[in-house]
């Protein structure tokens, strides 16, 4: 699934830069600081991301752990 919020980020990024690469804006104009804000938004973001996407992974293998641990109690009871 596309994420928007990051497309929106991207987008606004772009269309900033475009302009200030126009104009030759300094970097202490609104466009410019707009951008390193954003800049910092992207990041926050991705780390977010990357932090929930290592916790889903942490979470499958403990399932996958009990899943096999399920597994091994069962194959001995049938040896019984």
């Amino acid at each position: 699934m596309a994420d928007l919020y990051l497309k929106a980020l991207n987008s606004e990024r772009k269309a900033l830069w475009a302009e200030c690469r126009l104009k030759g804006l300094a970097k202490d104009t609104p466009q410019r600081l707009r951008i390193v804000e954003i800049d910092a938004l992207l990041a926050a973001h991705t780390a977010k991301q990357d932090r929930a996407k290592q916790d889903r992974a942490k979470q499958d293998r403990a399932k996958q752990d009990r899943a096999k641990q399920d597994r091994a109690k069962q194959d001995g009871k049938k040896g019984d």
